[in-house]
C-alpha cells in the first residue's frame, strides 16, 4: 500500500496504481514511463510521486 494515497499537488488518487508500478517498474522489467502510460497517469505530478516515492513500509516494519 502506498502512503500517501493522494497525490499532494492535485489531490488525485495515485495509490490504487502503486502496486503495479511497483511490481512492474521497479523490478527494472519495463520503462518507468510507460508503466504510467499504461496505467493512465497522464499529470506530471502525479508521475513525479509514483516515480519518486520510497515505500518505508518494509524498512520500518521489517519483521512479518
Amino acid at each position: 500500500m502506498m502512503i500517501p494515497v493522494r497525490c499532494f499537488t492535485c489531490g488525485n488518487v495515485v495509490g490504487e496504481h502503486w502496486e503495479e508500478f511497483k511490481a512492474r517498474a521497479r523490478e527494472g522489467d519495463e520503462n518507468p514511463a510507460e508503466v504510467l502510460d499504461e496505467l493512465g497517469v497522464e499529470r506530471h505530478c502525479c508521475r513525479r510521486m509514483l516515480v519518486s516515492h520510497k515505500d518505508l513500509v518494509d524498512v520500518v516494519a521489517p519483521y512479518q
